[in-house]
């Protein structure tokens, strides 16, 4: 979940993340990225509330920690006729959690760098709009 976890695979393959911290309420930046993933055209797909799942098993205390998943079927479509393999991205993903007094948000990027010009030129838009949808949320 955290992007420092992230490592290059032996592949070569390596998936980008755009995270922003914000000191702006955790519950306001989770309601606010909801807006703007469905305000891009985007259904949540998946909400995985796993620290609150957590507090639930007894571990009062435990700090929030979610993951929204999300998908745009029409650009799905356009991706996957364009390279198979983009399933891997797939559905799109934006991280909640807290850490030193902050709420960060998290969403990995589409790799721009590819052989494929239209993959890339596509890959480049979307990355604007899962930037576009943090900073939505994070903006106090």
């Amino acid at each position: 979940m955290l992007a420092s976890c992230a490592q290059q695979p032996a592949n070569g393959e390596w998936v980008p993340y755009y995270q922003v911290e914000t000191h702006k309420n955790y519950d306001d930046v989770l309601a606010e990225l909801q807006v703007a993933i469905t305000e891009n055209n985007f259904r949540v797909t998946g909400h995985s509330r796993v620290g609150k799942v957590i507090r639930e098993r007894g571990a009062a205390g435990f700090p929030d920690y979610d993951t929204v998943q999300f998908c745009n079927l029409t650009h799905a479509k356009t991706i996957l006729l364009m390279s198979p393999a983009a399933i891997r991205y797939m559905p799109c993903n934006v991280v909640i959690y807290q850490a030193s007094g902050k709420t960060i948000v998290s969403t990995h990027l589409i790799p721009t760098d590819t052989d494929d010009k239209a993959l890339n030129q596509f890959s480049v838009k979307m990355n604007e709009t899962l930037k576009k949808i943090v900073d939505f949320a994070v903006a106090e």
